[in-house]
């Protein structure tokens, strides 16, 4: 079962997973030292206009200047004169200009937060573009049938003119109502947005989103999670009342943990997390995942390693593969990776395979709600793709630059480095007027450079006349190190005269990093718009509609069953008022209930077919036939297939002729038909005696079978018929309107309706013709036999009358 496991026992942190069992497939961290301003909605003031970028620098309140596109500004904001067409920036906007912006994308390096003045508003089904008439549509998660669906829901509802709306995932196959709810608060939202923009100046904090815990509700929170379980008191009774008025129907899920175990602990999923802050990832069949982040794009590199699993070097190159594209989905979620991406996997010769590995990745993908493009594998076995970031990285928040390395990765020895110094004291000690050189190295480098280069340090000295100081100092660590130049004017200085033990420099302090919990917490911005949700009703609740249970068969043994597949009605036991036919349902089911599967329906159609023919014996046209030579025709009104009950005198006059010519009949049209089959079974035989054997003994089996079939039925006795034909149409006597007597002719061919009405006549008593029952009648064989037809039709016709009088 999945669930959603809220991580609230520190303060520094809280963190958000969806596991799967005990497989982690999503996370999400914030920091509470940093302020996250993506979504953000400001009031904000331009403060500079580039041409040269088509774009606007505007203050919003925060550290660095915005970055607004041109075409991220919507018209309305436009002067009156640049309304058409497409103007310059300084036509369209001007410096001073207030306008209401939403954070696109957060402040990431030295590089400011990207605004746009579309706004959008996310609520828990739908999203509101208030001022982007031209955006809307169906999310691109939501495919096929369901597509269809969620498109006759937006119809549904009426959005105002000028604004756009966007049906998310989580809004398939709920009710008018719940979206309609979900709208109005949308509309709420932006009403008190718009007001209180204008009660203040720029810049300032209108609207703030919700903090990770709210937001992973609201945007995670699926059909498909069975469980919420927090670990902090408060933070389960904030996620109560959010769900409670907004979304009742799940308020069952959201549970409180208080275990002793800690949550994440108790579930396994701690060792996951851990792996994506590391640069390498194991994988299960022995392989590693290397994951270098750069400022331009971001490397995956597949080793692998200890996999050696496959009987060849192209198979455990695929399963290597196979494996690596699951682990690179997963922790490019986990990570939140965003920009170009390029995976450089093992070399594989198929191009099948290839294929495969590319269709691997695409699957992993597509639980991940971040917009994703993935090319092929090129001929150096390399995959480009594209992720949409959805919210600064876990590196960003989580990892500081290295101070020793630089964010390089690595750093010089101690040989490269004391060259490198000595080079750089012969380049300073060469410029004019130079009277002093003062080195400060790591003790290290020191000890290399006055034992092993100390006669390179000599030479320079006597060759441009200065004097060399190395200070060996021990709060610098490799590969940090100092160069002073002093001139001749300068040397005599009194702090230039010291001994050089007093000239160590003392250590700098670290500079605190933004996001560490020595940095200083800024004062955070209340916003003017919050807790919108509480001025509005409850969302509704609507009740989960079950499936009903499906009827049973028919009880009893075999003839029972025959007798119901025959006539259309279970024979009953004893007499007893017959139950009022059930309304017709011309209603589709309801969205999300769906009936057997197709290939049991057609599986059970057959073997109904196959008893059928098995029981009922000859067939029509090698049946008994009548003195005038004509094949004998069972009446409709007897077992046919409308389901009608037959006659009594036409019963026994069926019996008698039976009796008298029909078994023999009968019997020779059994053995014609099996004749072919039979033919069939010798020449088998004579190829594979032993299956010929097993076969024979089947089909004895199911002579058997028909045989006691055919001895056991027995046709409703005349007393017995007139009595259910006089209950049933007592019981039909409300319905005389709906079923009216209808002239039935012999050559008339009934053709049953398809779809729930077949087994409705099956299982219900039929008392009369229904109207709108539908009728083929065939061609006449002859000219000749058309009169005898039709006078014996009339005469089924006079019958029928007088039954019904």
């Amino acid at each position: 079962m999945k669930r959603m496991l809220i991580n609230a026992t520190h303060p520094e942190e809280l963190r958000v997973a969806l596991v799967d069992g005990q497989k982690l497939y999503d996370l999400d961290i914030e920091s509470t030292g940093r302020e996250q301003r993506k979504s953000n909605i400001y009031k904000g003031r331009i403060i500079r206009l580039e041409p040269s970028l088509e774009a606007a620098f505007v203050d919003y309140g925060a550290d660095r200047h915005g970055f607004l596109p041109l075409k991220e500004v919507a018209r309305s904001y436009f002067a009156e004169t640049a309304q058409t067409g497409r103007p310059n920036i300084r036509e369209a906007l001007r410096e001073g200009q207030e306008l209401v912006v939403q954070v696109e994308k957060d402040e990431r390096g030295n590089k400011g937060a990207a605004l746009t003045t579309f706004i959008s508003l996310p609520g828990r089904y739908l999203v509101l573009m208030p001022n982007n008439p031209r955006a809307g549509g169906v999310s691109r998660q939501i495919e096929g049938a369901d597509r269809d669906d969620a498109r006759d829901a937006m119809n549904s509802l009426v959005v105002p003119e000028g604004m756009g709306l966007i049906l998310r995932t989580a809004g398939v196959g709920k009710a008018a109502e719940e979206l309609q709810w979900d709208l109005e608060y949308l509309l709420k939202l932006w009403s008190a947005i718009d007001e209180a923009s204008r009660q203040r100046q720029a810049p300032f904090l209108i609207y703030q989103d919700r903090d990770v815990i709210i937001r992973a509700i609201r945007d995670y929170l699926r059909g498909d999670i069975g469980e919420i379980l927090i670990d902090d008191k408060s933070l389960h009774e904030k996620a109560q009342e959010f769900m409670q008025q907004v979304m009742p129907n799940n308020l069952r899920k959201l549970k409180h943990y208080s275990d002793s175990i800690p949550l994440f602990t108790r579930y396994q999923i701690e060792s996951q997390i851990e792996s994506a802050f590391e640069r390498e990832v194991k994988l299960p069949s022995g392989g590693a995942l290397v994951i270098e982040p750069t400022e331009a794009l971001i490397t995956i590199d597949i080793n692998s390693a200890k996999a050696t699993r496959g009987g060849d070097i192209e198979e455990t190159a695929l399963n290597t593969n196979l494996e690596a594209a699951d682990e690179a989905a997963l922790q490019l979620r986990l990570r939140d990776l965003g920009g170009l991406i390029v995976i450089d996997f093992i070399d594989m010769m198929i191009q099948k395979n290839q294929r495969l590995v590319e269709n691997r990745l695409r699957e992993a993908l597509k639980v991940d709600r971040a917009r994703v493009q993935v090319g092929k594998i090129s001929r150096f076995g390399l995959l480009e793709m594209s992720r949409q970031r959805l919210r600064p990285s876990l590196v960003e928040f989580s990892h500081i630059v290295c101070p020793r390395c630089s964010g390089n990765g690595a750093i010089r020895s101690v040989e490269s480095l004391s060259l490198s110094i000595l080079r750089l004291m012969e380049e300073e000690a060469m410029k004019e007027s130079t009277a002093k050189v003062v080195v400060q190295v790591p003790v290290d480098a020191a000890t290399f450079l006055l034992n092993e280069k100390r006669r390179e340090i000599w030479r320079i000295e006597d060759r441009y006349d200065v004097s060399v100081i190395v200070i060996p100092n021990m709060n610098l660590e490799t590969p940090h190190y100092q160069v002073q130049r002093i001139r001749e004017q300068d040397a005599g200085l009194a702090s230039q005269t010291e001994s050089s033990y007093r000239l160590v420099a003392p250590a700098e302090p670290e500079a605190a990093v933004e996001g560490t919990a020595t940095a200083p917490r800024a004062v955070q911005e209340e916003p003017a718009v919050k807790d919108i949700h509480r001025q509005m009703t409850p969302a509704p609740v609507v009740a989960e509609i079950d499936t009903p249970a499906a009827e049973p068969p028919p009880a009893g043994g075999i003839v029972k069953r025959v007798l119901a597949m025959l006539f259309g009605t279970q024979p009953r036991e004893a007499p007893a008022a017959a139950p009022a036919p059930a309304p017709r349902q011309d209603r589709p089911p309801p969205a999300g209930r769906r009936g057997p599967p197709r290939q049991d329906q057609r599986r059970e159609q057959q073997q109904r077919d196959r008893r059928e023919r098995r029981d009922q014996g000859p067939r029509r046209d090698q049946g008994p036939r009548r003195d005038d030579g004509q094949p004998h025709r069972p009446s409709p009104q007897g077992g046919t297939p409308g389901g009608m009950q037959p006659r009594p005198e036409q019963m026994a006059r069926d019996r008698e002729e039976t009796d008298e010519g029909g078994g023999d009949e009968a019997r020779r049209g059994r053995r014609g038909r099996r004749g072919g089959r039979n033919r069939s079974r010798r020449r088998e035989g004579e190829r594979n005696p032993a299956q010929a054997a097993q076969g024979a003994a089947a089909a004895e089996r199911e002579d058997q079978d028909a045989s006691v079939a055919m001895a056991n039925f027995q046709p409703p006795s005349p007393e017995r018929t007139d009595e259910g034909s006089a209950h049933e149409s007592a019981a039909a006597a409300p319905q005389a309107e709906e079923y009216a007597p209808v002239p039935v002719d012999h050559r008339l061919a009934f053709v049953p309706e398809a779809g729930p009405a077949v087994e409705t006549a099956a299982t219900e008593p039929v008392t009369a013709f229904p109207a709108q029952r539908t009728f083929t009648r065939p061609e006449p064989d002859s000219e000749a036999a058309a009169p005898a037809v039709h006078g014996e039709s009339a005469a089924s016709q006079g019958s029928s009358t007088e039954t019904h009088s």
